[in-house]
């Protein structure tokens, strides 16, 4: 009997080629990409559903100041010259340009 007969590979069939860990290097490096784009998935149908609120890039400082400055007059901190010089110096014309409403989030 030879020795070395355990250690040789045997001839047919039976090599490493046919074996079920053969495409495992083939999916372990799919693993990273497969999980990134779950991760992207998620997230987006937490977006959708208004879980996960995004900031809104499109939205300008002024429209905050803007809001402010409607807040202050609706309470009467402020009167109504004084609101129609601030708002004039945002360039706004109340009446005529609408406030950008805030995103709305539903909260449970």
């Amino acid at each position: 009997m030879d020795p070395r007969a355990p250690f040789q590979r045997p001839h047919g069939w039976h090599g490493m080629e046919d074996g079920s860990f053969f495409m495992l290097p083939f999916f372990a490096s799919f693993l990273p990409l497969l999980l990134i784009l779950l991760l992207v998935l998620t997230g987006m149908y937490l977006w959708h559903k208004g879980k996960l609120p995004l900031p809104d890039l499109r939205r300008r400082p002024e429209d905050d100041a803007k809001r402010i400055l409607a807040e202050r007059f609706a309470r009467g901190d402020m009167s109504a010259d004084e609101f129609m010089e601030r708002a004039s110096i945002l360039n706004w014309t109340p009446g005529l340009e609408p406030l950008r409403s805030r995103p709305r989030t539903n909260r449970l």
